[in-house]
């Protein structure tokens, strides 16, 4: 009977790409993408907001025409084929699709994408009734993933698991944000590589350390051994988790000093400044240069946000400051600009004006941070704690959910109306609540996001861009109406106009 139903379900995949449409719904015409999630979903019985996360995730809905990932990873699911890792294969066996269409047919990638994290689900014994709740999919994404360590499984899953938070649209697909609460189960054991205070780095203060694998990167004694006098500018072409973990890959024969993410600019350094990175295509480079990788993907400016961009330049400043090196465009260079480099990063999206403005101090922009005193308010249902370390300020604010909004609000006097990045700081534990709301007033009314608070702690947290008013008001608000379990925290926000 199992055998039956897997032929069955390899048939109706293949009849869902292959089979001849007379005619197209006026949904389809419009957003393909959110039909082929929908069909892809409803096709292998996964969440389609949790399919589209992850593809987000990875891609940003981006296929990239077929091209591969630095890591061989292909389509907006990143469908990945290399010499450790072959999912690619796996949906191609799966679906019965072939594995050139998986590549390049959206579609077909999609639905590929879908049977994979199925497969996965009915290893972890998924049962029909729990795989309606998004939560417990947990397990089954983070080993989608492809993580090398149980750490950067967690760190892959919790970006996805954020997204389904925030929310987010592109392409014309759209995720609103909703509770959930990811069942982590042995991955609750797992460092949290998001806490910034966790595995701090060797060399710079802001980053923290992951190590790359031995066999990537050249052991050595600089600046003693070599004169370092470069810094140079990468794109991963892939993830955030997936490059740290491709690093990691005794295979890859690739690595850098440094990886930031586009969402918040959190920085993992992954080889010790000493020593050389495997980064530029060329020896002598390598030797002399310090490299530093920015998630994404070069035919994409929607990676290349604010926060990694002030991020990047903050490391590169500091790094230049540290060696003597000048801080201009023949110090500080793209990987394109490599003496006979055959890629092209970071490509024509990379704003070099802003990002050397950042690195040589100016570019200054409004911004205000407001702790849980002074410019905030909440009732009295609002306790006081100073039992975390990871709080901002000498203390932060707690309660209860209940099924009535409650909320904490913190206040700014915002310069003008425009667009702003909202940040937030907590204190994470195992105690404090799954599906924190965050309210934001912004000019078209309040928006809430909801956030974890169990994890990534101990820093600054970017929930979203928002367009907000002019004015002094309450801006954010901690609301205690969730389904989410555990105590909900107010501490810090901090306000940023782009």
């Amino acid at each position: 009977m199992r055998r039956l139903v897997a032929l069955v379900a390899t048939a109706l995949s293949a009849l869902l790409i292959l089979a001849a449409h007379p005619a197209h719904s006026a949904l389809a015409d419009r957003d393909p993408l959110r039909t082929a999630f929908a069909k892809a979903a409803a096709a292998h019985d996964v969440p389609r907001d949790l399919l589209a996360a992850i593809a987000y995730a990875e891609t940003h809905l981006d296929g990239h025409e077929g091209s591969p990932s630095a890591s061989g990873g292909y389509g907006v699911m990143h469908l990945v084929s290399n010499p450790t890792t072959h999912t690619l294969e796996k949906a191609a066996e799966l679906t019965g699709l072939p594995v050139e269409k998986l590549r390049a047919d959206t579609d077909a990638n999609i639905l590929g994408g879908a049977a994979v994290l199925r497969s996965i689900a009915d290893e972890l014994g998924l049962d029909e009734a729990a795989r309606k709740d998004e939560g417990r999919w947990y397990g089954a994404v983070a080993r989608y993933g492809n993580a090398s360590t149980p750490e950067l499984s967690r760190l892959y899953a919790d970006a996805v698991y954020e997204l389904l938070g925030l929310g987010f649209k592109a392409k014309g697909l759209r995720v609103a944000p909703h509770e959930v609460t990811a069942d982590r189960g042995e991955y609750a054991a797992a460092q949290d590589l998001n806490a910034r205070a966790v595995a701090a780095s060797p060399d710079y203060p802001n980053a923290s350390w992951v190590p790359a694998n031995s066999g990537n990167y050249t052991a050595s004694s600089r600046p003693s051994s070599y004169a370092i006098d470069r810094v140079i500018v990468h794109v991963t072409q892939g993830s955030y988790a997936g490059t740290i973990s491709w690093f990691q890959n005794p295979s890859a024969n690739v690595s850098a000093h440094y990886v930031i993410r586009s969402s918040d600019g959190a920085t993992t350094q992954m080889v010790r400044e000493k020593d050389v990175a495997w980064h530029a295509g060329n020896w002598s480079y390598n030797t002399r240069s310090i490299g530093i990788e920015h998630e994404g993907w070069v035919s994409d400016a929607s990676w290349f946000t604010d926060a990694m961009y002030r991020a990047s330049a903050a490391l590169t400043r500091h790094i230049c400051d540290k060696y003597g090196i000048p801080k201009d465009r023949t110090h500080i260079i793209g990987h394109n600009q490599v003496p006979g480099a055959t890629h092209t990063d970071p490509g024509p999206h990379w704003n070099w004006t802003t990002y050397m403005t950042y690195v040589t101090g100016g570019g200054g922009t409004w911004s205000a941070t407001v702790d849980n005193s002074g410019a905030f308010t909440a009732s009295s249902n609002w306790g006081t704690s100073t039992y975390s370390a990871q709080r901002h300020g000498a203390d932060y604010r707690f309660a209860s959910p209940v099924a009535a909004s409650d909320p904490a609000w913190f206040r700014a006097d915002l310069p003008s109306t425009g667009s702003y990045r909202v940040e937030v700081w907590y204190p994470s534990d195992p105690g404090y609540n799954s599906s924190a709301p965050y309210i934001v007033a912004t000019s078209s009314g309040n928006q809430t996001v909801f956030v974890d608070q169990r994890s990534g702690g101990g820093g600054w947290r970017s929930i979203g861009t928002f367009t907000l008013d002019a004015g002094d008001r309450d801006v954010v608000g901690v609301s205690r109406w969730t389904s989410g379990v555990g105590y909900v925290v107010a501490d810090a926000v901090r306000i940023t106009r782009l």
